[in-house]
């Protein structure tokens, strides 16, 4: 009887113990779907031209590299803008992603699987992107991103 009772104890103080990272654990899956979240909310935003949403996901200091460029987050924004006054269409979707979280700081890679259309035609584009969050009161904003598109074959 003393052996099991023994035995039940050491499990619980074992299940006690692992109770913390399996906290965090958990805490982080959670930060890690917010994470995916804002960025899937960051091309709705930018595919209906919402600066005001935009706003609210970029931290005040964003800035992105794409088509070979640095971009501030409203230049980006007024840029497509632009195109979709001209006509243009993309379609972006986070595919594949992985995230890293470390405190209010968190990194995610994805494949942004998408297209293109224009009074030309329409084409399926992909991209290779990565993108740095900050956490500021309990929300993640998005601070750096950067875009390669993926060579046609």
């Amino acid at each position: 009887m003393t052996v099991t009772k023994n035995l039940c104890h050491a499990i619980a103080w074992a299940i006690i113990a692992l109770m913390p990272g399996l906290s965090r654990a958990a805490a982080t899956g959670t930060d890690d779907a917010k994470v995916v979240d804002t960025m899937r909310a960051l091309f709705v935003a930018a595919t209906h031209d919402d600066m005001n949403q935009f706003h609210r996901l970029a931290c005040p200091d964003f800035y992105a590299f794409d088509a070979g460029k640095p971009f501030s987050g409203d230049t980006l924004m007024n840029l497509i803008k632009k195109d979709h006054a001209a006509g243009d269409v993309f379609v972006w979707q986070v595919t594949e992603p992985k995230v890293h979280v470390d405190g209010n700081t968190a990194w995610i890679t994805y494949v942004n699987r998408g297209s293109f259309a224009n009074a030309a035609g329409k084409r399926d584009v992909s991209w290779l992107e990565s993108a740095v969050l900050s956490k500021n009161a309990g929300a993640w904003c998005i601070r750096f991103l950067h875009s390669t598109p993926i060579p046609a074959h």
